[in-house]
């Protein structure tokens, strides 16, 4: 049921753009800049442009802000130390306002197209676009890290420093792997999509480049002010066996490890939401509940609450971002 939609857009009446401290607002010929908050000000252009959707299980998508939330666009909302070095150019926020969209249906077989506009013109212009072939996707060298294995091992000691001592319960220590290659990413992603239909995939083609992302976890739903979230901690992969897949799943479920781990995402999860919600509303009506994905099991709990109606969605993105599964615990020191 995760993977039933898809949404394709494009041409936004309005774009935000975020790079620090600054968010640029490009709307028909007029450009702007502003140092206010980022979501307030997407907030006050969703106002103006006043699409107001109505609750569609068939239409998940009838016009609005589609687009990224980098991970640096937390330090809008939090006082961070300034330690992480900004290496990519790719804004912190970058999200269209759109009038119309494409909404595929995997489960009814159907395709349907919306527009708050002259849906007829909109359909002879998408019907009049000339496609080309895409080169295909090709990576040209190997994947390397942005770190050796002994800085990894020694910012590895460092974290059980912290965890030891007390500063911190759960940190999420990354690293980046970077390559070269030649064609299209589009057709990468057609190619991971394949491989792996993650319920949450996007893809976004920017100026500055192209996100691809295959994420099986929802952070963040808010449907008629009802919200949801549902952290992933805890992960093992699917075996071919079907009986010992079984154990698998049934070894996952019982790991105090990832149980351990999966819990304290909840419990911040339910305090970030909680800092917007209708007092009392939070729940936790599924806690450690093992779902299974093409390649691995995952295990996920799920998180409710009520929004107050005088607020918006982009005052519980604020109260949450980033997503505590992605940051550890607690969330500013980790």
């Amino acid at each position: 049921p995760y993977s039933r939609f898809d949404i394709v857009v494009a041409e936004p009446i309005c774009t935000l753009t975020t790079f620090g401290k600054e968010t640029v607002v490009s709307e028909r010929e007029k450009r702007t800049t502003t140092t206010d908050d980022p979501l307030q000000v997407l907030q006050q252009v969703l106002d103006r442009a006043d699409i107001r959707p109505t609750h569609n299980e068939d239409l998940p998508f009838q016009g609005g802000a589609l687009g990224l939330f980098g991970y640096d666009l937390g330090r809008r909302f939090e006082s961070l130390p300034e330690i992480a070095e900004q290496d990519i150019v790719l804004p912190d926020m970058a999200v269209g306002i759109y009038d119309w969209a494409l909404i595929v249906d995997h489960q009814r077989h159907t395709v349907s197209l919306l527009s708050h506009n002259n849906v007829n013109a909109r359909r002879a212009r998408l019907e009049s676009q000339q496609f080309s072939p895409q080169e295909d996707f090709t990576l040209t060298s190997d994947w390397q890290s942005n770190m050796t294995r002994e800085q990894y091992g020694e910012k590895f000691r460092q974290v059980q420093e912290y965890l030891h001592s007390g500063d911190c319960y759960q940190v999420n220590l990354a690293q980046r792997f970077h390559a070269t290659y030649s064609g299209d990413e589009w057709q990468a992603f057609l190619q991971l999509n394949q491989a792996n239909r993650a319920p949450f995939s996007a893809f976004l083609r920017l100026e500055q480049g192209a996100i691809l992302s295959l994420s099986p976890e929802r952070f963040i739903l808010c449907d008629n002010s009802e919200i949801q979230t549902r952290p992933i901690k805890g992960t093992l992969p699917r075996l071919p066996d079907p009986q010992e897949d079984s154990k698998q799943a049934e070894k996952l479920a019982n790991s105090a490890k990832d149980r351990a781990e999966n819990l304290m995402i909840v419990d911040l999860m339910r305090n970030d939401i909680g800092r917007v919600a209708v007092a009392g509303s939070v729940k936790v009506p599924e806690l450690f509940v093992v779902e299974p994905f093409p390649a691995v099991h995952h295990l996920v709990s799920t998180i409710t609450a009520q929004l107050p109606e005088q607020l918006h969605a982009s005052d519980l993105l604020r109260a949450a971002f980033p997503g505590g599964s992605i940051t550890g615990a607690p969330k500013v020191r980790a």
